[in-house]
């Protein structure tokens, strides 16, 4: 059995060092989203309380951001938390706050984040969130606000119709308050008042979604006009560096041309 699992890792490294191959030399995405579903699935399946599968998510999450900074990605952006996660049972809502606490904290102290000038925002209505979270988030976002090498997006309490009105509401006070004209409002104006604004990049190149589920479910609603989309057949906590490897050859396989 032994020998069988070590033939079956040497193998799964070959592979992996073949996809490298063929994605290090093509372009990259700049901007990398991934909707990270199917953490309670994952549980069930291995006779675990559901809400364990968040805390193996949150594993993988910091997995997976080692990758992105080994092949260069600069911007990405992770579907974390929705506003409609907040009609699910009260404890397991109550716990993945304490979970998004503890791992903000791990991050203010991530390596990685430092090293690598990881500028860290959370996106989505920040203010439904509960105060000691909002601190946290303030703590880190004040840290990493002058970082500009990479940039990463955790989306908790977003959904991307309440960035568009939000986005909305911002313009036409702008407009009342006489800062701006109808006449000047356009795509690029509107882009201005997103809660993706800071980003060099807002509009992600590829959006991964989990779980073998195959829809948006709200996410970059605006922003995801042109993304290239790649649904995976595996939940998020078995997500694997070949798979990310294999999207991006997917996303440098298709031809890319905006309408034209």
């Amino acid at each position: 059995m032994l020998k069988f699992l070590l033939s079956i890792l040497g193998v799964y490294r070959l592979y992996e060092k073949w996809l490298w191959y063929q994605v290090k030399d093509r372009p990259k995405p700049a901007h990398i989203g991934i909707i990270l579903d199917g953490n309670r699935r994952w549980a069930r399946n291995r006779s675990l309380d559901p809400s364990m599968g968040h805390y193996y998510g949150a594993d993988k999450t910091e997995e997976v951001l080692r990758w992105c900074l080994d092949l260069g990605i600069k911007t990405i952006t992770l579907y974390v938390f929705s506003t409609e996660n907040f009609n699910r049972p009260k404890r397991e809502v109550e716990r993945l706050m304490e979970l998004f606490e503890e791992r903000l904290q791990r991050l203010k102290e991530s390596r990685d984040i430092h090293e690598h000038k990881v500028r860290v925002k959370v996106i989505g209505r920040i203010n439904l969130l509960p105060r000691r979270l909002q601190r946290i988030i303030k703590e880190i976002e004040a840290m990493t606000n002058d970082y500009d090498e990479h940039f990463l997006n955790l989306a908790i309490a977003y959904g991307g119709r309440a960035e568009i009105i939000d986005a909305a509401k911002k313009l036409v006070e702008k407009v009342l308050n006489g800062e701006l004209s109808i006449e000047n409002i356009d795509e690029e104006t509107f882009a201005r008042n997103l809660y993706t604004s800071h980003l060099p990049k807002q509009d992600p190149d590829l959006i991964i979604r989990t779980s073998g589920e195959e829809r948006l479910s709200g996410f970059l609603l605006y922003q995801s006009a042109y993304s290239e989309l790649c649904f995976i057949d595996v939940y998020w906590p078995e997500f694997r560096r070949i798979d990310l490897l294999r999207a991006i050859r997917t996303y440098q396989s298709r031809k890319r041309r905006f309408g034209r």
